[in-house]
């Protein structure tokens, strides 16, 4: 499914941008496919699927429907800025390093997470629309913070607030100049850090949750689809 999306968004992007560079010359601006897109901003909702890696030891959040809201301005040109929060409804396993290694994960728990995110998107068609449509790119940076675990459990582990990276891209739909639909591909990226009680024996056969020689952090990956409407005002 994100391979399907990933290339429908890649066609839409070169046809529209190829449409832009050669196609607008000897069009009548009235029948023409390429219209401006209406300045200004708005908010949209959106409603999507988070998913990803749980990270080497499998205790990371993931597999989770996200809900929020996005901002979205233009501020020159193609480029659009947004701001945005989600409530991710994401779970996580848990592992209890006094345990032997085939009985010390239990879980999935609920344990969601709340998204925030600031960012930049660059419309290839640039300020118009070809039929409707505008695909962009974009990248956003932000935080993520667990909700359903406050404190750390029986191993020291928490989750706690992550800096997060997010390269992504998408395809605006104008039905009317003020309605805007969107859909959303982003990979948002995250570092987990495990406790020192993963590197301690287990007394009951001697197995760690980590290997000695193995790093303390790790850096998770999760794909984030999503859809949304939105207003311009």
């Amino acid at each position: 499914m994100r391979t399907l999306a990933a290339g429908a968004l890649v066609w839409l992007s070169v046809v529209a941008s190829w449409n832009v560079a050669v196609a607008q010359v000897g069009h009548d601006p009235a029948a023409s496919p390429f219209q401006d897109i209406r300045r200004g901003g708005g908010p949209m909702f959106r409603i999507g699927f988070l998913g990803g890696e749980r990270g080497d030891v499998g205790v990371g959040q993931s597999s989770g429907v996200t809900y929020g809201l996005r901002y979205e301005a233009a501020v020159g040109g193609p480029t659009v800025l947004t701001a945005g929060f989600a409530y991710a409804l994401t779970d996580r396993f848990a592992v209890d390093p006094l345990k032997d290694s085939l009985t010390r994960k239990s879980g999935p728990y609920a344990d969601d997470l709340l998204l925030a995110d600031v960012g930049l998107q660059f419309q290839l068609t640039g300020a118009k629309t070809w039929h409707g449509i505008a695909p962009y790119l974009g990248a956003a940076v932000g935080l993520a913070v667990s909700n359903g675990y406050p404190t750390a459990d029986s191993s020291g582990y928490r989750f706690g607030t992550k800096f997060t990276i997010a390269p992504g891209a998408g395809v605006r739909w104008y039905p009317i100049r003020r309605l805007t639909v969107s859909a959303d591909l982003r990979a948002i990226f995250w570092k987990l850090r495990y406790p020192a009680s993963f590197r301690v024996p287990s007394p009951v056969d001697s197995s760690r949750v980590l290997r000695l020689n193995a790093p303390d952090a790790d850096w998770t990956t999760h794909p984030w689809i999503s859809i949304g409407v939105g207003w311009i005002f």
